[in-house]
């Protein structure tokens, strides 16, 4: 697993090249945004050792495996820590999930969610904070995504609601040559309007789940928007 620095002394982590999760640095000590690939946990906590803190808690973007796919291990090696998730997200992260639309939830595919055992220990929403961290409804690549901005420095960890591929992508817009990120979203519709609505936010950087951190903030993010016919 690949570590790379990011300010304020956090820490991107990738695996197989392409696929992140973040060690931010608080004040108590770490707090993890999302899990990576299952089998990741012995390399998470071996980041985290070595540079010098514990972790105090997990938040989760989204429910997708590759988002949460090592839960269940880091809590059997960590014990007791807190795991954090939007209220949408709950059904789709119990052991046996549940992918039904909610009323008035448009149609739209919620695959790739295969939940966990340990169960959601706080429940997340709009404008909470976590630390440094703010919290953004960002809903579209599935219901319930969660967006976290720290408000130190100006960088969101963006899950998949916006995407580091060739520059940055939104889920439901992607290029022909990567299917994969279309295939796995929900909502084309609600994924723009939520990027739409991070421009609304001081951000500098964007930490995203897949490939680099994109500088450029809002006015990149926008420029997107205007490629998309936003």
């Amino acid at each position: 697993m690949k570590t790379t620095p990011l300010p304020n002394g956090s820490l991107q982590l990738t695996r197989l090249g392409f696929v992140n999760c973040y060690l931010v640095r608080e004040e108590d000590g770490f707090t993890l945004i999302d899990t990576n690939l299952p089998e990741s946990a012995n390399e998470i906590i071996a980041a985290a050792e070595k540079a010098g803190a514990p972790i105090r808690r997990i938040l989760l973007t989204h429910a997708h495996q590759d988002h949460m796919g090592s839960v269940d291990g880091l809590v059997a090696k960590l014990g007791s820590i807190e795991i954090a998730a939007s209220r949408r997200s709950l059904p789709l992260l119990q052991p046996k999930p549940d992918t039904s639309l909610k009323p008035g939830e448009p149609k739209g595919p919620v695959v790739g969610t295969p939940g966990m055992a340990t169960p959601v220990s706080r429940v997340l929403a709009e404008d909470d904070v976590c630390g440094s961290l703010r919290v953004i409804e960002t809903p579209g690549h599935l219901p319930g995504h969660l967006s976290f901005l720290d408000e130190r420095d100006g960088t969101l960890y963006a899950g998949d609601a916006v995407v580091g591929i060739g520059g940055l992508l939104i889920p439901g817009n992607g290029p022909w040559w990567f299917p994969l990120l279309d295939l796995f979203s929900w909502n084309k519709e609600i994924a723009l309007a939520s990027a739409r609505k991070l421009c609304g936010y001081p951000i500098v950087r964007f930490a995203t789940g897949h490939l680099g951190v994109r500088e450029g903030g809002v006015a990149r993010l926008e420029a997107v928007l205007a490629k998309v016919g936003d």
